[in-house]
């Protein structure tokens, strides 16, 4: 059996791209590798059990993969900066974690929560959750798949219908890509502001129990995907 060769636009495509990286190529292949790596050990332990389903996942790691690497490399030079480091052998995020979570300080904050989502709310737009369960507290990544009509309530593409003022109204059933014993451990979630110190800790996977910090979390490969939407200039919907 011969190896098909791969095409020649395939081959134009990673020499383009080696050459955009410049030397920064190592470091590409490097997060390239941990993302790929992390991807599939979490498909493997998922209980995903429609087989389409996972062939797209699988499908679609290349792109993702790419593109997210491409964004670390770049993050320090490109129009949209982020505060965040980059971990090239792990593939993440990481910075400075606070004493306690940030999202706890915004919980009082309902009116100004409310004010800024009834006008920044857009269809794409990502956003933190605030995640309190029996081992403490952490910030997720989700983005915005709908909006109501009246532009009261949202809906979030994983954690399902927020009200502008944060409450979660109703949340998603499970799914197939989601454990059943992360979902009973899960207390309540709580649509936060987004702001630089909570949108850098939810990209840096930061995590605190009740009494002091945790070790970060791994970011899936979806929050990786969605860190790299994120205006930091003002948190509103990225222009395209």
């Amino acid at each position: 059996m011969t190896a098909e060769k791969p095409s020649s636009r395939s081959q134009a495509g990673f020499f383009n791209e080696s050459g955009e990286l410049g030397g920064s190529q190592p470091q590409f292949n490097e997060i390239c590798t941990a993302l790929y790596e992390r991807e599939i050990v979490s498909l493997a332990h998922s209980e995903i059990k429609n087989l389409s389903l996972l062939k797209r996942r699988m499908g679609g790691l290349p792109y993702h993969v790419k593109a997210i690497a491409r964004y670390m490399i770049n993050n320090s030079s490109s129009n949209n900066p982020s505060p965040l480091k980059t971990d090239t052998h792990n593939g993440s995020w990481y910075a400075k974690q606070s004493a306690k979570c940030p999202g706890i300080n915004h919980l009082d904050d309902v009116e100004k929560r409310e004010q800024w989502y009834r006008k920044n709310a857009r269809y794409g737009l990502v956003v933190p959750v605030l995640i309190l369960n029996m081992e403490g507290s952490h910030i997720e990544l989700d983005s915005i798949d709908m909006v109501n009509q009246d532009n009261t309530q949202l809906h979030l593409n994983k954690n399902g219908w927020f009200a502008n003022s944060g409450e979660c109204i109703h949340s998603t059933t499970l799914r197939d890509d989601f454990e059943a014993s992360a979902a009973l451990s899960v207390q309540n979630k709580i649509l936060l502001r987004p702001s630089k110190a909570i949108m850098t800790a939810a990209c840096s996977g930061h995590a605190w129990s009740y009494k002091s910090k945790r070790t970060p979390r791994a970011l899936s490969l979806r929050e990786m995907r969605l860190s790299t939407q994120i205006n930091w200039k003002n948190f509103t919907l990225l222009s395209r």
